[in-house]
């Protein structure tokens, strides 16, 4: 029997539920209109559910998305997945925005190897949650906060092309404009690709401890401009 997985993606301002079978999509609707979330999850669950229903599948565990991202869409999220996870007695998955975000710019082209990647979910004014990772998807410098100035990731743009890309990216289009600062458009996370890595967690038995889970929300800022 494969894992029947529920993924619920609420970091930004696309709500997403999806459901998974051994890997494959059963199940997916996302809504990218706004901070609607709390209506709109429960009605995106209650359909996923109602596909395993009627395949007479079970629910073996529940995968969210843990941040960074936006504080209200986040708990909004997180809540949900924990009240499902007691209720159907089923452990908790959690995935990290930034990677899943990471795993989807790996696919768009073929990258030059020594290429960096930055995924980048929108704070306030010009500040980005961030981090850094290699072609293979290996994290090189760790989730932060940081302010965006032109000299932002200066010496790291230097020595390579990096990729910047999510909701955060489009407002440093202007101010990062190194010729080594690429940007890919469209692409935001989504509970579909969730899947791949919630399927590994769980085979892994990587599970939260359902009642004391917090989501990474990472409202500590940086006070200095990055330059790396």
């Amino acid at each position: 029997m494969y894992p029947i997985l529920l993924h619920i993606e609420t970091s930004t301002n696309v709500c997403s539920v999806a459901l998974s079978e051994n890997g494959t999509s059963l199940f997916t609707k996302s809504n990218a209109d706004g901070m609607n979330h709390a209506a709109l999850l429960s009605v995106f669950i209650a359909e996923a559910l109602e596909v395993m229903k009627k395949g007479n599948k079970k629910l073996d565990a529940v995968a969210v998305s843990s941040g960074p991202g936006s504080y209200t869409g986040l708990r909004i999220g997180v809540s949900t997945a924990k009240g499902l996870c007691f209720g159907y007695d089923i452990p908790l998955i959690s995935v990290s925005t930034l990677e899943v975000l990471t795993a989807e710019a790996l696919k768009t082209s073929k990258m030059d190897e020594n290429a960096l990647f930055c995924p980048m979910i929108d704070a306030r004014r010009m500040e980005v949650y961030t981090a850094f990772y290699n072609t293979k998807g290996e994290i090189k410098r760790e989730i932060s906060a940081d302010i965006i100035t032109s000299d932002s990731y200066a010496e790291l743009l230097v020595g390579q092309p990096i990729y910047f890309f999510g909701n955060g990216a489009e407002k440093c289009k202007t101010t990062l404009t190194h010729p080594n600062a690429h940007y890919i458009d469209h692409l935001v996370p989504l509970a579909e690709n969730m899947i791949p890595f919630a399927e590994k967690a769980f085979a892994e038995s990587r599970f939260e401890d359902v009642a004391y889970f917090e989501p990474f929300y990472l409202k500590e800022f940086h006070t200095t401009m990055p330059k790396k």
